[in-house]
């Protein structure tokens, strides 16, 4: 093996490498919008069995921890990060197809009534299984994706890295949505179904070519060949677990403060994903054509609060990853408080404040927080612990959004007032990323960073380097 390179990605690559999640982002729209949409309004499923398949993501979230794993141990066919992103990747356009030739065929049965009880049965496994597969495609390519940036970019490019293809997941959704949304539009009231079987079943298979075709050109060339079945970490042997791994490297206080800062943020943070519209159509009254605007607002404010933040990121020094992750929790505290207070007071006008808020404390948070859980990965066992953070954030945001409708509930039994409940679940959301922001100004990334050079002799943090690279 020869010498590798001081890790470089240049602007150009890191544009290119981002296409890889403007797919993402369109697949979530397939999946978990115009899916959804379709089972439940045109062909009259019941919700739930939609919303557990949808929601298998975060149940299969612990295996992204295994698949970073063996991207750090081995090279297979010759890349390191490659062989479980396109796998997974592969993965999901499949299931997406599946998906679409299911979901059509039980429209040509006639939906929720139509099919007999064994056909009907027979589709809803094939819709099972096909979702199945897309979470577990998308549980291990998603760490290994962030591993590959991780090699790729040196220290000071991982900020800018991850929030250019945060960027593009952003776009991915506003592109997504509105290009779904055109060729498979939704019904007018009291008429049948605009969209033919057939119309359906195409959407879905082009679907799976364009974004199959975006998840493989992004990646070519990214990562630099090494011989296959190879240990990469060669001075590192893998004599433990990775659960060993874990707690050993959870004994430092850094590294469980940024672990409850990295859960309670998403947690909370995504705490008003569910409730959010239901709250301006409840409370206010508002139309389900204001509504949906909702994720226009804070989308485009999250992109231009990310695009500014990477751009002054990359000229102030005292923007790092740790104070753009404070910056944006305040933003967030800020959010939920105007929520809470639009709630309490019944004060339509600081929803739309409050949306401008949230999205630019989504981006500078993603930007910040992004670049923390790389600054926060062991050099050589990359894959292992973005793997694990990713974990923690699927599982942190799955509960998150599950509790912002329990709490909605409960504060509806418990009071009877609709402005109650959800101006509780508001506060609480705010509290709770108040203790957030709280567990971050206890983290000390240079005390890391020293602890960790402490561990490791240049000869092998040379060698691991080359194993990332070659």
């Amino acid at each position: 093996m020869t010498d590798s390179p001081t890790p470089n990605l240049p602007v150009g690559n890191n544009l290119k490498i981002g296409l890889f999640h403007l797919g993402s982002g369109m697949a979530d729209v397939i999946t978990t919008g115009i899916w959804n949409r379709v089972m439940i309004s045109d062909l009259g499923y019941a919700a739930t069995p939609v919303g557990l398949l949808v929601s298998l993501r975060y149940f299969l979230a612990p295996i992204s921890v295994w698949a970073g794993r063996m991207s750090d141990r081995y090279a297979v066919g010759g890349y390191r990060r490659l062989f479980w992103i396109w796998l997974g990747r592969a993965l999901m356009a499949i299931s997406i197809i599946a998906v679409g030739l299911g979901t059509a065929a039980l429209m040509r049965g006639g939906g929720a009534t139509g099919l007999a009880g064994g056909a009907d049965a027979g589709l809803w496994l094939i819709l099972s299984l096909a979702l199945i597969l897309f979470s577990f495609g998308n549980a291990i390519s998603g760490s290994t994706f962030l591993a590959l940036i991780y090699d790729r970019a040196s220290e000071s490019q991982r900020s800018r890295a991850v929030g250019i293809v945060w960027t593009f997941l952003l776009v991915g959704f506003a592109v997504g949505g509105i290009a779904f949304g055109i060729a498979l539009p939704a019904h007018a009231e009291g008429e049948a179904t605009s969209f033919t079987p057939e119309l359906l079943q195409n959407l879905f298979v082009i679907a799976a070519l364009i974004l199959g075709t975006l998840w493989f050109g992004s990646l070519v060339g990214e990562e630099r060949r090494a011989k296959a079945g190879q240990v990469t970490n060669a001075h590192q042997e893998y004599t433990t677990s990775a659960v060993a791994d874990l707690r050993l490297a959870l004994k430092d206080r850094s590294m469980r403060f940024f672990f409850w800062f990295l859960s309670l943020s998403m947690l909370f943070a995504f705490s008003q994903d569910l409730i959010l519209e239901p709250f301006g159509g409840q409370v206010f009254n508002m139309p389900a054509s204001v509504t949906t605007r909702f994720t226009a607002y804070w989308a485009v404010t999250a992109i231009i609060g990310t695009i500014v933040f990477l751009v002054l990121s990359r000229r102030i020094k005292w923007l790092t990853n740790t104070n753009m992750s404070i910056m944006g929790i305040v933003f967030l505290v800020i959010t939920f408080g105007l929520f809470t207070l639009a709630a309490f007071a019944n004060i339509r006008q600081l929803v739309t404040p409050g949306l401008i808020a949230l999205g630019i404390g989504l981006g500078i948070w993603n930007v910040g927080t992004l670049g923390l859980m790389m600054d926060m990965s062991p050099f050589g066992r990359a894959g292992t612990f973005l793997g694990f953070w990713t974990l923690v954030v699927t599982l942190a945001r799955g509960i998150g959004v599950a509790g912002g409708g329990i709490l909605r509930d409960l504060g509806l039994a418990l009071t009877g007032s609709l402005s109650t409940a959800y101006g509780l679940a508001f506060l609480i959301g705010t509290i709770g990323l108040i203790v957030s922001l709280v567990a971050l100004l206890r983290v000390n990334v240079q005390a890391y960073k020293a602890a960790q050079n402490e561990q490791s002799t240049p000869a092998s943090a040379e060698h691991v380097l080359v194993g990332a690279m070659d």
